[in-house]
């Protein structure tokens, strides 16, 4: 490629990708996130946890107001529970879509950095050389990866034989040959 496009994809990378290292001439050829369904079953479990915690709530009122056993503050710490109870599972539901979200692999023309989130609170960064890349390949393991079309990317390293994941990619069979085809051209220089 030439060099003076060489350095327009990496002034581009470097205003688009500010919190990337990037060496000299390095660009980034492939951003890759999550796939938007994993959010949707995210919020999808969140939402029937909210429904079942309301008709739980529900069926407790009406079967204990039957009985005339409840008192006004019995109602009221009630109710302060289940208002509990939801906040909980909306602040799960933002904490996971985070956690969901942050998770980010970007391929440049000699790396690959690796942003692995786990937790709100464990956070991890791997750049992998593409020279060190030994194989490539996706996996899509059960009828959820089928039915929303994403899967798992698998790298393995040279040396200590190291395999990467980064699962929950839209169609990963596109990334993974643009991945091997970096590969490649890295191998043959």
């Amino acid at each position: 490629m030439k060099s003076s496009l060489v350095r327009i994809r990496h002034a581009r990378s470097k205003n688009d990708f500010p919190f990337l290292s990037l060496e000299e001439g390095e660009y980034v050829e492939l951003a890759i996130t999550r796939s938007k369904a994993g959010l949707i079953i995210i919020w999808a479990i969140v939402i029937i946890a909210i429904v079942l915690l309301g008709i739980a709530g529900a069926t407790v009122i009406g079967s204990v107001s039957r009985s005339n056993n409840l008192t006004q503050e019995t109602m009221k710490y009630f109710w302060l529970l289940l208002g509990m109870l939801f906040t909980f599972l909306m602040l799960l539901g933002l904490g996971l879509s985070k956690v969901y979200v942050d998770n980010k692999l970007f391929v440049t023309n000699k790396r690959i950095f690796h942003y692995n989130v786990q937790s709100l609170f464990t956070k991890s960064l791997n750049i992998i050389e593409l020279s060190r890349i030994e194989d490539v390949s996706f996996k899509q393991k059960n009828i959820i990866d089928h039915i929303f079309s994403f899967g798992t990317i698998r790298m393995s390293t040279v040396g200590d034989e190291t395999t990467y994941t980064f699962p929950y990619v839209d169609t990963p069979t596109d990334e993974i040959e643009l991945i091997a085809h970096l590969i490649q051209q890295v191998k043959k220089k």
